[in-house]
């Protein structure tokens, strides 16, 4: 296990900057993503660590070892990529035989390095046969596999579930969270899929045109986004958004949108005045249906019902606002009736309407 370090890492190509100067510390033993849309840095950044991309600018440390102007062979780091990678004219057992060639070990310790993974893995029974006669699960447990025997301190994965349908990627995604368990080795892993990042994650880089927006637990960028877009690009179905402005009323201040308003928390009577421009934010998930004249609700018209066993989507409609609440599949009214629709008052966001920084 090593910890991975970047400080004021930048990419360059040419004139154009990809990467601005990031910081991140990963610690032992970690298991860190790096998520955020396409286009964001966050591969070429993954490139930067396994020495596929050079560093413009900054330093990289991998157990306290600068490794800047370090050969990837010798980084003792192992990646994993979206497209396999595999020899299609080796074996299960020849691919991972060869990953082993640079490091010149006894035929004993090779045949027990390929036993033991192809062990957790559950490739036994795969170990003659090539590429071609795999499915696409089958192959990427290989990727794995074949990065396991090389016993790296870091581990890369470069978007490793995208060629596999959404079965295959559950089942991958779990053996990759028991892999990391059962060795403990640090782990960098990218991904654009917030479930991956959720579910697999210790901790979560969240990028956006080469920045980091915010750095935590799954439980941390959930529940307090530091900004407008970590609050939108994390949780399925995103955040609701609705633009509110301050008005000053008889009770104190409220945050206001026809035809409907909040009161403003405790917290943050000291920062708001009248006539500020407030983003609220609201999980679809934060949103019950209420009894009719319950105070604190108020009324919407339903315009699409989605159904997915357990829970509903329920997709809404206040004027011209739109938004959607998660419910009990058993609790779902019908498209084009009214109801009453209360915001649980723990789970309100507050955002500068123009920094989009949360308040």
């Amino acid at each position: 296990m090593s910890s991975v370090t970047l400080r004021n890492v930048v990419k360059r190509y040419g004139q154009l900057e990809v990467v601005h100067g990031i910081n991140l510390e990963i610690d032992e033993g970690a298991f860190v993503v790096l998520l955020g849309p396409s286009g964001c840095g966050k591969t070429t950044t993954l490139r930067m660590v396994a020495g596929l991309e050079s560093i413009s600018d900054g330093q990289l440390e991998i157990a306290s070892r600068v490794v800047n102007d370090v050969a990837p062979k010798d980084r003792q780091i192992a990646m994993v990529f979206q497209n396999y990678a595999l020899y299609p004219h080796m074996t299960v057992r020849q691919n991972m035989e060869f990953a082993l060639k640079p490091q010149k070990l006894a035929d004993g310790e090779v045949d027990r390095r390929i036993t033991e993974a192809s062990r957790i893995l559950g490739l036994e029974p795969l170990l003659a046969r090539k590429p071609a006669q795999l499915s696409g699960g089958q192959r990427q447990r290989v990727a794995m596999a074949r990065a396991m025997v090389r016993t790296p301190k870091v581990f890369l994965f470069d978007e490793p579930l995208s060629n596999l349908d959404a079965k295959l990627r559950t089942q991958v995604r779990l053996e990759i969270a028991k892999l990391h368990k059962r060795l403990g080795t640090t782990v960098l892993y990218v991904t654009h899929d917030q479930i991956e990042a959720m579910t697999l994650a210790d901790k979560i880089v969240i990028m956006k045109d080469g920045h980091i927006e915010q750095v935590g637990s799954p439980e941390e960028v959930f529940a307090s986004p530091k900004n407008l877009f970590v609050a939108t690009f994390i949780g399925s179905p995103s955040m609701n958004l609705f633009q509110m402005t301050v008005e000053q009323a008889e009770l104190g201040l409220l945050l206001t949108s026809q035809p409907f308003s909040v009161p403003v928390p405790s917290p943050l009577l000291s920062k708001l005045s009248p006539g500020r421009q407030v983003t609220l934010g609201v999980r679809p998930s934060d949103i019950r249906i209420a009894a009719k004249g319950e105070p604190g609700s108020f009324e919407a018209r339903v315009d699409v019902v989605e159904y997915l066993g357990i829970e509903a989507l329920l997709n809404l409609r206040i004027g011209s606002q739109e938004f959607i609440a998660q419910v009990a599949a058993a609790e779902r009214p019908v498209p084009d009736q009214d109801v009453s629709v209360f915001f649980n008052p723990a789970g309100l966001h507050f955002f500068d309407s123009q920094s989009g920084q949360a308040l």
